[in-house]
């Protein structure tokens, strides 16, 4: 019989990664359930005869076992409710394929271990489960006793994972989930969520509003702010997906702001690679003559070709062009001159205590002066958070000031 077979294949083992849960994850299993003897798997295969033999080699083991015939099955019993310590699926099957359901179980259970089985196994499809989450692959056939094990041991992790996610709820560290099906399920709620938060930029010798921020927001705490959305995106290769949703929900804010107004809107590098940006009929560029793209000097333009060319396209639209972490980005001249910005914003690290540092004072002062009186750039100082920050800018000959010391980012523009 197949499951009297001694022939074991493991093509990779996939550590675990664990973190904290977004909140559409299911609810945190309480410590008795997760210290309890009995295991509830769940067996997903569409072949009726190993489904069966599954389901009574890990029953004569003690294991309380679901089945289902395929992924969409499976998913069904997942989204009624049913809480599991394993998963056991093949992956060959039609309808929902292994990996994609990989996937989806990822947007609804964080922490449960998934164990791939497959009569035709692969490197790619090795690599596949290993990316998304997959405890072991196993080829068929295997050994009882191995398959028995596997599963035991699944469920041993899946208790510690969820008593490490507990942990990390108290403890607050906020580290993201490491493997890739639990970040795109992250990344997919918070750009669901998203919105756009506006902080106010002063032209401080009047006091008056000179322009706001455009900043990202998500209501998912995971991705709350612009740095770990930018940084989820990276990784997941959707750099584009995020900029092309922020522009659109800052077009989609502009409609109904007060005409008046410049508003700063931060874009990756790469999003200057974007055509989408340098079209005419995208949501962005019909308030084009009102907005300033802030491109962050943390990124490289090296993989951006023919940049003047792109950024002369956005001028003619009516784009302004700014450099964002001007100090605290990459130390060359290379993504300045490329971008020829008309406003360069100072990194926070430089405002922050330059009341009491001569060093940070004496190199904010010689930036502010190169670009206002030789290369035509105004400067933006970012990040001012106290009375004293701000009067010892305005010594230092800076005029537009940004920070929490004049306001939050908020929901709404400043008057």
């Amino acid at each position: 019989m197949l499951w009297k077979s001694l022939i074991f294949h493991k093509v990779h083992v996939c550590v675990l990664k664990f973190s904290r849960g977004p909140p559409f994850a299911r609810p945190m299993m309480n410590i008795r359930h997760v210290a309890g003897d009995r295991t509830e798997v769940l067996v997903v295969d569409d072949d009726d005869e190993l489904r069966a033999a599954m389901r009574r080699i890990l029953e004569s083991s003690g294991f309380s076992v679901e089945v289902a015939a395929g992924g969409g099955d499976a998913l069904d019993v997942l989204d009624a409710g049913r809480q599991f310590d394993c998963i056991v699926t093949d992956l060959q099957m039609p309808g929902i394929h292994g990996v994609e359901f990989l996937r989806r179980i990822r947007h609804r259970d964080l922490d449960v271990p998934v164990i791939v089985v497959t009569g035709n196994p692969s490197l790619q499809s090795a690599i596949s489960v290993i990316e998304y989450g997959g405890f072991r692959y196993l080829r068929k056939p295997f050994d009882t006793r191995v398959f028995v094990d596997t599963v035991r041991e699944a469920a041993a992790m899946h208790r510690l994972a969820v008593l490490k996610r507990r942990a990390l709820e108290l403890c607050e560290s906020g580290a993201l989930l490491g493997d890739r099906a639990g970040l795109d399920a992250h990344f997919d709620a918070a750009l669901e969520n998203l919105w756009i938060a506006f902080q106010p930029i002063l032209f401080w010798p009047e006091q008056i509003v000179y322009g706001h921020e455009a900043l990202a927001r998500s209501t998912n705490p995971t991705l709350s702010t612009p740095q770990l959305l930018f940084d989820a995106a990276l990784r997941l290769g959707r750099l584009r997906e995020l900029g092309r949703r922020i522009r659109e929900a800052v077009a989609q804010s502009l409609r109904s702001a007060p005409p008046e107004g410049l508003v700063f809107v931060n874009v990756h590098a790469a999003d200057l690679a974007d055509d989408e940006l340098l079209d005419d009929r995208a949501p962005l560029s019909v308030h084009a003559r009102r907005v300033v793209l802030e491109v962050t000097e943390r990124a490289s333009l090296d993989a951006v070709s023919d940049v003047r060319g792109r950024i002369a396209v956005l001028r003619k639209l009516g784009f302004r062009i700014a450099v964002d972490n001007l100090g605290a980005g990459y130390a060359g001249l290379a993504s300045f001159s490329q971008l020829a910005p008309d406003i360069a914003k100072l990194d926070m690290s430089l405002v922050r205590d330059i009341d009491s540092s001569p060093d940070k004072s004496q190199i904010v002062r010689s930036m502010i002066a190169v670009c206002k009186n030789e290369l035509n750039t105004r400067v933006i100082c970012e990040g001012v958070e106290t009375p004293a920050e701000r009067d010892a800018l305005k010594a230092l000959g800076a005029e537009l000031l940004q920070g929490y010391l004049f306001g939050r980012p908020g929901a709404t523009f400043s008057a």
